[in-house]
């Protein structure tokens, strides 16, 4: 990638993210520091038109500035096979909108832009069903809707982690030990009364040790450090926006076995940029829509997990062929 990039990020509101957190930022400074031509959109600005994916979009300045750190110029709509880079940084909920836009962007691929992560992937990688494909790398797990299976499986595993299979962030995630009263109204809510899948899994104690990890992996390999999320006193969850405090260090072996059986199948489906999470070693959740903890390990290591995404991203538009959309 010798020559600026014209990059599109499609994110959830600017003005709204934790500076200091953000990951998104952490990859535009790095684009920035790249020379490349940044461009901002929200999902509220795609649009399909006679099969041209299109948005309306603005030009964007970033800069390291905790106070000020945008600008966005008039908006224009713009043909997105007319980027070079469309970057996906909307967070979940993974709804139904959330895959109406992957369509757009695939859309948009097939016009000759790369999309990051690849749309397909988006649809195909949920993040905690997808962790089945690499079942030797995973603690016990049951995803379904029947509340008496989940129920045996508590009684089978002890403690146990709830979760649905749309959320993000720590949200409407249990842990239940044996004979808990709360049981019975937990299934209930996550499965709506059987009527949506739900996903449980034997609970790790070692989280309240040694965290809940996020393992980086940019086009397929691992970054030689991890964030180490430990849950707060008073929480179970291993979560920053739950309030866990992230402790930077470096990958364990187990860590990059881990990431050897995984980063294969996300490098070969186009998923440049992929957070595994590791409790106890074992992979937990498998997150491919918008990992975060970049911020942190620059911060209490130094690396640039955005200049490292830019090298990828750069490799790739090497070597491809470009065929613009009109």
């Amino acid at each position: 990638m010798n020559t600026p990039t014209r990059l599109l990020v499609v994110m959830d509101p600017i003005d709204r993210i934790k500076y200091q957190k953000d990951t998104t930022l952490a990859l535009l400074l790095a684009a920035h520091a790249h020379g490349h031509e940044l461009h901002y959109a929200e999902m509220h600005d795609l649009r399909l038109r006679d099969g041209v994916a299109e948005a309306r979009t603005r030009p964007l300045a970033v800069r390291a500035d905790p106070h000020d750190w945008y600008t966005l110029g008039a908006g224009t709509l713009s043909a997105l096979g007319a980027f070079d880079v469309v970057l996906m940084r909307k967070d979940p909920p993974f709804d139904t909108e959330y895959i109406y836009a992957s369509y757009i962007l695939e859309r948009a691929e097939l016009a000759g832009a790369l999309v990051v992560n690849r749309p397909r992937g988006l649809r195909d990688m949920n993040e905690k069903v997808y962790t089945a494909w690499f079942p030797q790398c995973c603690a016990p797990t049951l995803v379904t809707r029947d509340m008496a299976e989940m129920a045996a499986f508590a009684a089978m595993h002890g403690t146990i982690v709830c979760k649905p299979l749309h959320g993000m962030g720590g949200r409407s995630i249990f842990v239940l030990a044996p004979g808990d009263k709360n049981s019975a109204v937990v299934f209930e809510t996550l499965t709506g009364y059987g009527e949506r899948f739900a996903l449980v899994q034997k609970y790790l104690p070692e989280i309240a040790v040694s965290g809940d990890a996020r393992v980086l992996l940019v086009d397929g390999e691992a970054l030689p450090w991890v964030l180490a999320r430990i849950p707060a006193a008073h929480d179970n969850r291993g979560n920053l926006a739950a309030g866990a405090r992230g402790v930077a260090r470096e990958l364990s072996e187990r860590e990059r076995w881990l990431a050897g059986e995984i980063g294969p199948a996300l490098r070969a489906a186009g998923m440049l940029f992929v957070g595994l999470d590791v409790i106890g070693g074992f992979v937990t959740e498998i997150n491919v829509t918008s990992p975060t903890g970049a911020r942190e390990l620059q911060a209490q290591f130094g690396i640039d997990a955005g200049d490292l995404l830019l090298q990828a991203i750069g490799r790739r538009l090497d070597r491809r062929p470009r065929a613009r959309a009109p």
